[in-house]
Parts: C-alpha cells; structure tokens; sequence
C-alpha cells in the first residue's frame, strides 16, 4: 500500500475516521506527551496531529505540527499493508512475513520536497523545531524516537535504516544511544577501523512502512529501503543528501545530516528516556553525538515522533508493531531453520516481543526445545524473545487465559518443561538485569538468562488405552454434535 508520503499517509486516517487533530495550544514540555499517553490507551486511540504548539505556533515558526500514532493500534498496521481494518493479527503476521522475504530495489530521483529549505552552517538550529520532552524524567527533547536513521556499510554500499534514540544536546549536535549489537553498530566499527567518522542521516515523517521497517530487525546485509518497497508495492524514490554520500525519501517532512565521532572527547552527556520497558533506562552518561552538517525539510514540515514506554493498559506505537514484527521475524526464523508443524506465532502487545508464544502441532519429542533454541540462535533475539511460550495448536495464544491454563495443567517443571539458558546476550535496558551488567561500553550488550515454558502435551508420556490412545485423557469440550444442536436451539432457550 503507496501513500505518497507521510502527508498522504494522515489524509488516509483523516478519512478513515483514525485521526485526531488537536487544535487547542499544548505545550511541548511534557503536556503533549501526556496527552499522546492517555489518548493511546490500551491501544484503541486516534493517530493525532498537534496543530497548536506552545512556542511554535507564530507564523514565521519553522515548524508548528508534530504528528504521532500512526502506528498505535492494529487497525491502523492493517490500512498499512492494505488489508481490512478488522483484519486479525494473525493475518497482520503474515503480511509482514510477506513483505520482510520480499524486495523491491530503491529509484535514485534527482530532487524532491525534502530539499525545499536547506539548512547549513549557523542556520542550523534543533530548537527551531516542536520536539517534545515526553516524560519529566527524560534527559532531555527526544527528537530520535520515530525516525528512520540511514547509515552505510562502507565495504559493500548497503544502506541501513534502522531506529535508534536520540536527543537534542545543542542546536547543532544530537547525541544517541550507539550500541554495538545493532546494525548501525556494525556498520560504525567498520568507518572506526577505517579511521573515519560515520555518516549519518536521520529522516523524520514519510511513509507508515519506513518506521515499521527502520525498527525491525531486517538482516545485517538487506537494506531496509528494499523492504519497504517489497511492503508499499513500489520503489522508494531516493535523493542525495547535502553534505553527507546517503540517500533519503525524496519526499520525507526533515532530514538531519552529520558525522558521528568514536573520539570520547566528541561525546555528549544522553539520557535516561522512558523506554520500551516501561521504566526509564540507559542512565545519563556521555555517549556518541551526531555532529549535524546540514537539515533539509520541507515547506511547512511536520514532524514525526512518538511516545515510548509501555505499562499494563498503557500500549502505544511501538508495542503494536513490535506484536506484529516480532511474531512475524520468529515465523520466518522457525522456518528457516526447519522447525515444523508451527499454525501461529504471537507476541502480546504489553511486552514489546519480550515474550514470545509458539503454537504448533507437535511431531516429536524436544520440538518445542528446538524451536526455541532456533530462536534463541538468531540476531533477531538481541532485544526481544527473553521468554518464549510453546503450545499444541488447541491453545488459543491471543487469549491468555487459554496461556494460563495451558500453564497449569501441561506444564511440570519435574518434566524439564521449564528451562533456563543463563548469560545469554540481552537487552542493556531491562531493569530486572543487574546494573553492573548493562554496561553497553563494556559489554557490548546487556545480559539475560532465558526461558522456555513448554505447555504443550509431553510427548515422553505413554499413550493410554483408557485416553483413546492419546497421552492425556479428553477435555470437558462438548461434543460438536452436541454443540450444534444446542446453538440451533439457543433462541428457544431465551437466549439472545
């Protein structure tokens, strides 16, 4: 599904009855993150454009409207790829699945809306655009939380897309969170060991495909532009960057462009933010810091960003796509890598892809072993896949009271059903991680020990005459024959 550009994609919303405009003055200092997290909820909000900014809302103002949750409920990842609102998740799943095997190459166009203003030199100036502090406890503006950030490895010519936080340190820098387990990590050491700083550009507002991309973890060696061309059906038209060898989407709202230094000296003091955790994380402290040499917007830009952080009944943009990308990337790992028999693939909202659940039809035993280990084995899991569920395909895996009683009685930790797998590569931000173990500087990553809850029927037991030949003796479900009698009858009973 093609929308043009981020402007296409919000009167696409604005007709669907999926937008929200806020003409009332809010301030960007912590208020229009608190309105973004009330009104996200529990994952049933509006997508809302800020017409009204404090302090940006004269008419000379650069930029006077920021736009967020595009992407903060299902039926809105539906109209994304093209599908029915009332599209299940399931089938969400596997459009992504589709569209993350697939590539379609970007067109190279000479110029485009993003080039309209061009800002170098002393004209730079961060502050000249709406960037909320979304929390109170946050270090700063984040200006990096919705963006796709374009880097390029320097031996092959791949260009990464791929969402890392950032915020303003002063109109012309913007230091980040660079960790070594990422993409653009990899694609850093590689401009280190040449001697030479790394190029970066930072694209805000296009697309709904070019966040859902940017913050999915696409294989080292796959450009994300083919992808989203796979996801929207047609080329990403590219242009240059000004002052950096990049290419960006012709017709994206802003483009910040720069170097990023491995020289400590160069560092600015980043963090913490509310993270995806729930919790704040990634303690303040020196980090890298993109030295900004140019910004290109467009006439009257919008700028694109989100709150992050997710709670119990608090979702937002990124628990969502994270519930489809990451059901969507442990699908396409399980079956690369052989494991068989899985119906369906499932990471609840809440967590982010913390936990992940597997249905399959068991063939064997140690199947669900060996899927999670599959898992487990992949770069996919450096963030996410901390727990991971398997069930037989009776189990309902979007309704977790069906989890829950799967957990209860096909479950004994006696059995090996429960295993753990200890000083495994995790996340630097989760809380429940020993402080001392988080140090990204010093470790490269964070440290997690894993979990694998087996909920499916153990196949070690014997199959039993009295059970019918199964292992485990039959359910209390009604009888279908039973069951359709009852509902032609229901209305007799006085029943709506």
């Amino acid at each position: 599904m093609s929308f043009g550009d981020l402007r296409g994609w919000i009167d696409h919303l604005r007709k669907e009855g999926e937008l929200q405009e806020i003409n009332a003055e809010v301030n960007w200092d912590c208020e229009l993150g608190t309105v973004a997290r009330k009104a996200f909820g529990t994952g049933n909000g509006p997508a809302l454009l800020f017409n009204n900014i404090t302090g940006y809302n004269k008419k000379d103002a650069r930029c006077s409207q920021v736009f967020t949750g595009g992407l903060s409920k299902y039926s809105r990842v539906a109209m994304m790829f093209g599908l029915p609102k009332d599209a299940s998740i399931t089938e969400l799943v596997k459009a992504a699945r589709k569209a993350y095997s697939g590539r379609i190459p970007p067109r190279i166009v000479k110029d485009g809306p993003v080039k309209e203003n061009i800002l170098k030199g002393d004209d730079i100036n961060l502050f000249d655009f709406p960037i909320p502090k979304w929390h109170r406890e946050d270090g700063g503006r984040y200006i990096n939380t919705m963006q796709g950030n374009v880097t390029m490895d320097p031996d092959t010519g791949r260009m990464n897309v791929g969402m890392y936080r950032g915020m303003i340190g002063t109109k012309n820098t913007l230091p980040v969170l660079l960790w070594r387990a990422q993409n653009w990590g990899g694609d850093f050491q590689k401009w280190v060991d040449r001697g030479e700083e790394m190029p970066v550009a930072c694209v805000y507002g296009w697309e709904p495909s070019l966040p859902f991309c940017a913050s999915s973890p696409i294989p080292p060696d796959v450009s994300e532009y083919d992808v989203m061309g796979a996801m929207r059906g047609e080329p990403v038209d590219l242009v240059k960057c000004e002052t950096v060898p990049l290419m960006v989407p012709a017709s994206a709202e802003m483009v910040v462009e720069g170097y990023i230094s491995n020289d400590p000296s160069t560092f600015e003091m980043e963090g913490p933010f509310g993270e995806y955790t729930g919790y704040f994380g990634g303690d303040q402290g020196p980090k890298h810091k993109i030295r900004i040499t140019a910004i290109t917007h467009r006439n009257n830009p919008i700028f694109r960003g989100t709150l992050e952080g997710t709670l119990p009944k608090m979702l937002n943009e990124n628990s969502i796509m994270s519930s489809v990308q990451r059901a969507a990337l442990a699908w396409n790992i399980l079956e690369r890598s052989g494991v068989p028999g899985i119906t369906d693939v499932h990471c609840p909202a809440a967590n982010n892809g913390t936990t992940l659940i597997i249905q399959m039809r068991q063939r064997y035993r140690g199947q669900a072993k060996q899927a999670a280990m599959a898992i487990w084995g992949s770069n996919a899991s450096h963030l996410r896949y901390k727990h991971v569920w398997v069930v037989d395909e009776d189990i309902d895996i979007h309704d977790y009271a069906s989890l829950d009683w799967a957990f209860a009685y096909r479950v004994n930790a006696a059995e090996d059903d429960i295993i753990f797998v200890p000083g495994t590569f995790g996340s630097a931000l989760d809380p429940s991680t020993r402080l001392q173990y988080r140090d990204t500087l010093k470790f490269g990553t964070g440290k997690w020990a894993r979990v694998l809850i087996d909920a499916t029927v153990n196949m070690d037991f014997e199959p039993q005459e009295q059970y019918g030949g199964e292992r485990y003796p039959p359910t209390v479900r009604p009888h279908q024959q039973d069951l359709d009698m009852v509902n032609r009858r229901w209305k007799e009973y006085g029943f709506k």
